[in-house]
């Protein structure tokens, strides 16, 4: 049983470690209607691979027309190999979930290990370093997450898609 408060309704809060990570995450999926960011230098077992986040993936790729559910991934075809269950649902779902690889460019010392999961209600995890698992989470915080809205938009715009993860249509 987890003894950490539970986390506040606006405002940021701190995550430290990967049960805090995962439930921040969790509580972000749940929140969003339809729109979900997420940057992610490297998909690992663990990041978004859960039934539980699985479900909530499922849920807003789904949730009508509006459904978007953009990621940008710094190695697709690590998570291609590895068999992630993300990469199968998008496959699945690729007309709400999009997957793209960043440009060269855009791919700078600071972004390029950092990782944030921004949704459509002001929610954000942002992680400086993805391999920590230590960052700052909100619920609801307009002001904190434009920042990393205006970054990812800028880095989406430039990225490739990542056709390898495009399924064969056989």
């Amino acid at each position: 049983m987890s003894t950490s408060p539970s986390p506040p309704d606006s405002g940021s809060y701190a995550i430290a470690g990967r049960e805090e990570a995962a439930a921040a995450r969790l509580q972000l999926l749940a929140a969003a209607r339809y729109k979900l960011a997420i940057y992610l230098p490297a998909l690992s077992p663990d990041m978004l691979g859960s039934p539980l986040e699985l479900a909530e993936l499922r849920r807003i790729a789904t949730s009508g027309r509006g459904a978007e559910i953009r990621l940008i991934l710094g190695n697709p075809n690590a998570a291609l190999r590895m068999g992630h269950r993300l990469i199968d649902l998008a496959q699945r779902l690729s007309t709400a979930i999009q997957i793209r690889m960043p440009s060269d460019e855009e791919t700078s010392e600071a972004t390029a290990s950092s990782a944030w999961l921004l949704n459509d209600t002001d929610g954000y995890l942002f992680l400086p370093d993805a391999e920590r698992l230590e960052g700052r989470a909100a619920l609801r915080d307009g002001p904190g997450q434009a920042p990393l809205l205006l970054q990812f938009e800028r880095i989406w715009e430039r990225a490739a898609p990542a056709t390898q993860l495009q399924p064969l249509g056989l």
